[in-house]
């Protein structure tokens, strides 16, 4: 069995408890205008090209076995449909100005890969978090990786907007010992212009989990002038539980908008701010109105 992978990073400590390496799957079922990882929205194998790291030495086009590639004028230009994805491109580019996204990996190659990390884990009290993308959107793949990453005494956390079958959730749960469980809005209309998706799925994944004694730490990404007006139904759904989750309400931003433009995206990025006071605002409203464990995603306070 084999899966997509578009990226690993050592050494995190904003993805769960102590120092983890965190796994990102390629593909995901939603389209948040917000995602500031666009490389793992497809499944497809992605290259990227970086002009500002580019000094047109004309080696991609040199290399390129499908003629794709052609420098006209001192400019690059790339013909996608005839790109093979030989990759030539990418080992030749001096300057890391052509990369890709997608690695394929067998569970044990992947966990080969990871488990160099282990004695960091063990000092740190941390593990691997598989997130993405949505690592779920891969289920048979991310649970197998799950499994002997579990057999092999790691940690495993699961980075997940929840909108997979509540059979993965069932299957995946006996090795996971946290969800970081996204809630971008409870009102299913302004799920749905905000990531394509309906909620209700989402929601009632949550449910489950919960049911189970799952622990779950509630994510909630705060977009000004898009979701921040979910902040108090948030606070109201999940207090409804006998034992709430801890939610941590993370700041948005638009740094990722030069990896769009990379990968010929169209750039979805919302141009607004959000404050570090309107991310202590809704914390504020989660901790005093409706007694929940919030925490500020900036502070991690």
């Amino acid at each position: 069995m084999k899966g997509l992978i578009s990226g690993i990073k050592r050494m995190e400590i904003h993805d769960g408890d102590g120092l983890r390496t965190t796994v990102f799957f390629k593909g995901c079922p939603l389209k948040c205008i917000w995602c500031h990882n666009p490389e793992s929205i497809s499944r497809d194998v992605q290259i990227a090209y970086f002009k500002d790291k580019c000094i047109y030495c004309g080696e991609c086009a040199r290399s390129c076995s499908s003629g794709a590639i052609n420098m006209i004028d001192k400019r690059i230009i790339t013909d996608g449909k005839k790109c093979s994805l030989c990759l030539n491109c990418v080992d030749a580019c001096p300057t890391g100005a052509r990369s890709f996204f997608s690695k394929e990996y067998s569970v044990t190659e992947l966990v080969d890969t990871v488990i160099d990390d282990k004695d960091f884990f063990i000092n740190g009290s941390g593990g691997v978090t598989l997130s993405g993308g949505e690592c779920l959107f891969q289920p048979n793949f991310a649970i197998e990786v799950a499994k002997e990453f579990y057999a092999r005494g790691v940690s495993v956390y699961i980075d997940t907007c929840g909108f997979a079958q509540k059979s993965v959730f069932e299957r995946i749960l006996p090795y996971v010992d946290a969800f970081l469980y996204d809630v971008k809005a409870i009102d299913e209309k302004v799920h749905y212009e905000c990531t394509g998706q309906s909620n209700a799925l989402i929601l009632d994944n949550l449910e489950f989990l919960l049911s189970k004694g799952a622990k779950v730490e509630i994510r909630f990404p705060l977009v000004k002038n898009y979701n921040d007006n979910q902040t108090e139904k948030i606070g109201k759904y999940l207090s409804k539980f006998d034992n709430p989750p801890k939610i941590k309400v993370l700041k948005y931003h638009s740094f990722a908008g030069s990896r769009y433009l990379s990968l010929n995206m169209k750039n979805t990025l919302p141009q607004v701010e959000t404050t570090n006071s309107d991310v202590q605002n809704a914390v504020n409203i989660l901790k005093n109105k409706y007694a929940l464990n919030a925490i500020n995603g900036v502070t991690e306070s």
